[in-house]
Order: structure tokens, then C-alpha cells, then sequence
């Protein structure tokens, strides 16, 4: 397993100045090419479609998402790596952040042509559920014109602030509660690793 504490230090300076933080390339390549390597592998069975809501309120909307995913968890060699290098990120932000994050849980998501992810928060103020989203970008060689970028706002009424392409490696982690954000669509199959970091008061 490979750590950078140069990129921690990076991602947490930018969430304690902003609370969002963007690394083009930024995956170590062992880890990156082994996720990649999996996912597009994967049967197309481990994929369920994409929900909104938690717990009893979970329900399909295909109108807000289109999006298929996959949970990750450490049955599989690519998924025990990330697994302990997302603990590694959440160990360094706890220690210079003091967020108190005390879990996790990730899935691989699967973007077909044409699907999207409407303008939405991964958290409400007050809810204390989620307190750190990341999204991690395994598409090797994704060129501009095919579309798919995560667009982040800085809240409800504005428009775009930052737009990232789904570029190899790229890491996006951005404050749940804070940044209102939507996928667009692409032309050809997109895959990512979204990542939720809670707080010890969460629900389970």
C-alpha cells in the first residue's frame, strides 16, 4: 500500500481554507491501475441502479440518477487496498483536522452513456450523517469533449464554481453539507469511487 502524505496534506489544507479540494492524478498508481483494473472486470450483476434516500425512505428516480453502483468492501484484493488507504486519509484527517470521522463506506459507480446525477447535497445541516464526500475517477485517457464532469456549487442559487472532468486519478473531497453538486452526462462509460466519511454520531 502506497500513502502520500504530501496529497493528505494537500487535501487537508484545502478543507480547512475552502472545504473542497481537487487532485488531477492524484491515486497512487499501484492502487489506481489495480481499481481500474478491477472494476472493469466486474460483472455487470454487481451493479444494482443507484437510489436516493436512506433507510425506509430509499426509493429509485431515475429522473434525479441513472447511475448504477457497486459497495465496496475488503472481499476482493482492490477493494480490501482501498479500503485501507481510504482508513489511511481518514486517520490523517482526524489528526490534523480533528473531524472526528469515524467511518466510511464506498462503492464503485458505473455511468452509461447519457446517465446523470441531478443537482443535489450529500448532507443537510443538522442531519450529522455525512461529513466528508470523495469521489475518486478511474477512465484512463477521458477527453474533454466526452463530457461528464462533476460540477460544484457553492450553493443552491449560483451557478457552477468548478467544473472537473472525470479524469485517471483525479480525487475530488468536498464537505458533505456544503457544496451542492451534479454529474453530467458522457459519451462513452464512466466509472468512479464515490466515498462517505461519518461522523460518530451517525446513524448506522
Amino acid at each position: 500500500m502506497q500513502y502520500n502524505d504530501g496529497l493528505f496534506d494537500s487535501i487537508a489544507d484545502d478543507i480547512a481554507n475552502v472545504g473542497c479540494s481537487i487532485q488531477p492524478n492524484a491515486l497512487p498508481q499501484l492502487l489506481l491501475d489495480q481499481l481500474a483494473r478491477h472494476v472493469q472486470t466486474m460483472p455487470a450483476a454487481d451493479f444494482k441502479k443507484a437510489g436516493i434516500g436512506r433507510d425506509s425512505e430509499h426509493q429509485l428516480n431515475t429522473v434525479i440518477r441513472s447511475d448504477e453502483i457497486s459497495w465496496i468492501n475488503n472481499d476482493n484484493a482492490a477493494g480490501a487496498a482501498w479500503l485501507e488507504w481510504v482508513e489511511s486519509l481518514q486517520v490523517f484527517l482526524n489528526r490534523h483536522l480533528f473531524l472526528g470521522l469515524f467511518s466510511s463506506e464506498s462503492h464503485f459507480a458505473h455511468y452509461a452513456p447519457g446517465d446523470y446525477y441531478q443537482k443535489h447535497r450529500d448532507a443537510f445541516k443538522g442531519e450529522a450523517n455525512r461529513v466528508l464526500s470523495m469521489v475518486v475517477y478511474l477512465n484512463r485517457d477521458w477527453q474533454a469533449e466526452e463530457g461528464g464532469e462533476l460540477l460544484i456549487y457553492k450553493d443552491e442559487t449560483s451557478q457552477a464554481d468548478i467544473k472537473v472532468s472525470p479524469g485517471f486519478g483525479t480525487v475530488v473531497v468536498f464537505l458533505s453539507e456544503g457544496f451542492p453538486h451534479e454529474v453530467l452526462p458522457a459519451t462513452r462509460d464512466r466509472f468512479s469511487i464515490a466515498t462517505w466519511f461519518r461522523a460518530n454520531n451517525s446513524r448506522p
